[in-house]
């Protein structure tokens, strides 16, 4: 059985800006949504709430990437 991860929110967190943290990306916060129904009513955390952080399933394409300047490869 998969360890659960979790985020305890920081005062001040929003959805997108937790997906940020996380994942390095705002576009990641519906499957934080996704895997937190019960908190979907809040918009601006407070401190110490528990968030079930998902494990992402994204594939980078190398080819993609190789065309990609080195600094941000």
């Amino acid at each position: 059985m998969n360890k659960v991860k979790v985020y305890r929110t920081v005062s001040g967190d929003t959805w997108d800006l937790i997906s940020y943290k996380l994942y390095g990306s705002e576009q990641y916060f519906h499957q934080l949504m996704r895997a937190n129904l019960n908190l979907l009513s809040i918009a601006v955390f407070n401190s110490n709430i528990p968030i079930i952080v998902p494990e992402l399933n994204v594939r980078i394409n190398t080819a993609d990437t190789s065309k990609l300047p080195p600094w941000k490869r």
